[in-house]
């Protein structure tokens, strides 16, 4: 081995290393990216085994390349978990285990018996197909963003392809026992390749991480926290700057008696009502509709693309739902019932405020008729409960 060969490893080690501190950092600015946390657990677990490889390096004891065989098994497929748990936040703690396991499998026990050259193929080999695992986790994921998902994919498969050429030159030479570390142009390129694809995929992470925090800050800028639907001020961002078309429709809703539910039962009572009733209006809405929660115990739904009485039937199905469901609080069964306001397009297109306003008289009609109904707006008529009235 060369001076420069080790001298690659130190920069391969230097490289991985700050791609674990940046993920670590990334990770104590967001805890909840928990993926982040099982990169760093990988990178470092590869920096260990690039430092027992480069003490094989030095002196080829096998049980120096046994280890380091052993961590870069354990880190790559860690680093191949964090990818999976990035695309779906969940934690593939067994296929990990399985996929380090078996990479060993295959490759230490030629190790052991001598045939090095064998155990070295293997090795490459093993840690390929685990970057290219990796690499499609987050080409899956691209949707979320674009730019940088794709340039880590695209590094994670350079690297992979590195080390298929380390295995591809090995067989060539068709030496299956070395007695020292393999060393030929395909190593020492796939260790140049390894510290500039850390050093990009590390810039890239960052880039990631920055891009999920400004657009989870987005999300929580326009989403009622208790339900998880759009607040008032995303309503209005949507809707507000323009005219509404004919087949569109605005419905508001009000819980009845919902000060009562409070004093009886606590904020947390009503806290938990209201989460029913919005899991109910998300449930009627169908892609291009937005539901939101206007404020206190008001909701909106915008229909688009509606049929004539199409916004009155959706009323009434959801009116009916809430009122036959039965809420569990503090051991009492809790029924309760809502009022709501339709107002259809109309011919001419008229902006969202004015369509909301008259929604909102309708309701206030529907309130004072009794509740636990719905009016339309084009008549200014109550509906009776359990009954429709259509508008023109």
């Amino acid at each position: 081995m060369t001076l420069d060969y080790n001298s690659l490893l130190m920069a391969l080690a230097v490289s991985t290393t700050c791609l674990a501190l940046t993920s670590l950092g990334s990770w104590f600015v967001r805890r909840s990216e928990t993926f982040l946390l099982t990169c760093t657990v990988g990178l470092v677990l590869i920096v260990s085994g690039i430092v027992a490889y480069g003490m094989y390096v030095d002196e080829p004891v096998v049980v120096l390349a046994v280890v380091a065989f052993a961590l870069f098994y354990a880190g790559f497929a860690i680093i191949w978990a964090a990818g999976c748990q990035f695309r779906t936040d969940r934690l593939r703690l067994r296929a990990t285990v399985a996929c380090a396991l078996l990479a060993m499998l295959v490759s230490i026990p030629p190790l052991l018996i001598g045939y090095d050259g064998l155990a070295f193929i293997a090795e490459n080999a093993a840690i390929a197909a685990m970057l290219f695992a990796t690499a499609y986790q987050y080409w899956r994921a691209r949707e979320e963003a674009p730019a940088p998902l794709t340039g880590i994919t695209a590094l994670y498969c350079l690297t992979a392809i590195s080390f298929v050429l380390c295995a591809a030159v090995l067989i060539a030479n068709g030496k299956m026992v070395l007695g020292v570390a393999p060393s030929n142009w395909a190593e020492d390129l796939s260790l140049a390749i390894c510290i500039a694809s850390m050093t990009g995929i590390g810039a890239l992470s960052l880039a990631l991480h920055q891009w999920r925090l400004a657009a989870r800050h987005r999300l929580e800028a326009i989403t009622d926290p208790l339900t998880g639907l759009l607040n008032r001020r995303a309503l209005f961002d949507r809707y507000g700057q323009g005219l509404m078309r004919p087949a569109s429709a605005v419905l508001i809703f009000d819980l009845d008696h919902f000060k009562s539910i409070n004093d009886t039962f606590g904020h947390a009572g009503g806290d938990r009502v209201l989460k029913i009733f919005a899991a109910e209006l998300a449930a009627n809405c169908r892609t291009g509709d937005t539901a939101a929660r206007l404020g206190g115990e008001e909701f909106a739904l915008v229909l688009q693309e509606v049929i004539p009485d199409r916004a009155e039937i959706v009323a009434e199905r959801i009116r009916k739902a809430f009122a036959g469901r039965e809420i569990y609080l503090e051991d009492e069964t809790l029924k309760c019932t809502v009022s709501v306001g339709v107002a259809p397009g109309r011919s001419t297109p008229v902006d969202f405020d004015t369509m909301l306003s008259v929604a909102d008289k309708a309701l206030y009609t529907a309130k004072r008729a009794g509740r636990n109904r719905i009016e339309v707006a084009a008549h200014l008529h109550p509906v009776p409960a359990g009954a429709v009235r259509t508008g023109s």
